[in-house]
């Protein structure tokens, strides 16, 4: 009898430490400042001279988020490709266990591009920046619909620039676009005075083929937040345009193309024709 009452005793004091709420010692901790951010952004040399590889490192309680100019990670250690020589801004973005956000820039220096660049950065950007604007000399035109994966250029409506401002006003002759490796920026600038400005990107892997064993397109450019100069589809109740087919792209000229999903080979297509500025 007493063994029994032992044994049922034992067990409530199992069950009540078994219940027993487990403290919670994982307490989120405080915010730290900017002054305290342990962050470093070093060029890898390569005989003495700063290379276009830069390591970055982030040894604070926080988590990160790099702004290299042409691109963003959010690794603690990463190693990121910069696009241009000279000195460019790196900026750097915690985030606190507390929900606070800290900033930082830190400037770094590139002697070389000894890493190969893709050459699209340096035909759109040139060494920093660059402007284009409408190619009023080609013989199509500056802008107009025409047959996919058959035309280059405007085939069938042409529009040349004097009579830009009809389909967009303040986007005609004067008007430019400027792309900048600073945040990967494209910058639209009016004939009226005023800007707008997004983003861009490019993938040179997503090419076209002409259904003829040829290339037709050899990359496609991405806008975010601003289209290029007339970026809309008519035909489309005047749509913004933000993906392109780049048709050709070199220093001084750039052709880019846009079509519905959907369309097939003679189907509509719009037609842009740049060239760098003077």
């Amino acid at each position: 009898m007493k063994k029994s009452i032992i044994y049922s005793l034992l067990l409530a004091a199992l069950a009540f430490v078994a219940c027993d709420p487990i403290e919670d010692r994982d307490a989120i901790g405080g915010a730290i400042t900017a002054a305290d951010l342990d962050i470093s952004a070093s060029p890898l040399v390569i005989n003495g001279v700063n290379t276009n590889k830069v390591i970055l490192k982030n040894y604070s309680p926080v988590l990160p988020s790099w702004n290299y100019g042409v691109g963003v990670t959010t690794k603690n250690v990463d190693t990121v490709l910069m696009v241009v020589e000279g000195t460019s801004t790196i900026s750097f973005t915690g985030l606190n266990p507390n929900g606070v956000k800290i900033t930082k820039e830190i400037d770094v220096d590139v002697e070389d591009l000894y890493f190969p660049v893709p050459p699209q950065w340096g035909y759109l950007c040139g060494s920093g920046e660059k402007e284009w604007v409408w190619d009023e000399n080609h013989v199509d035109g500056v802008f107009g619909n025409g047959g996919y994966l058959g035309n280059t250029s405007p085939g069938w409506w042409k529009v040349y620039i004097a009579d830009i401002e009809g389909q967009a006003e303040g986007e005609g002759d004067g008007a430019s676009m400027v792309f900048s490796t600073n945040g990967a920026t494209l910058t639209k600038k009016y004939n009226t005075g005023g800007t707008a400005q997004g983003t861009f990107s490019f993938d040179m892997s997503q090419t076209t083929d002409d259904g003829n064993g040829g290339i037709w397109a050899e990359g496609m450019l991405y806008t975010k937040g601003v289209t290029v100069l007339c970026g809309k589809s008519i035909n489309e109740g005047g749509i913004d345009v933000y993906n392109y087919d780049i048709l050709s792209l070199d220093d001084n000229n750039m052709a880019l193309s846009y079509h519905a999903e959907g369309t097939g080979a003679w189907g509509e297509a719009w037609f842009w024709m740049f060239r760098a500025a003077d």
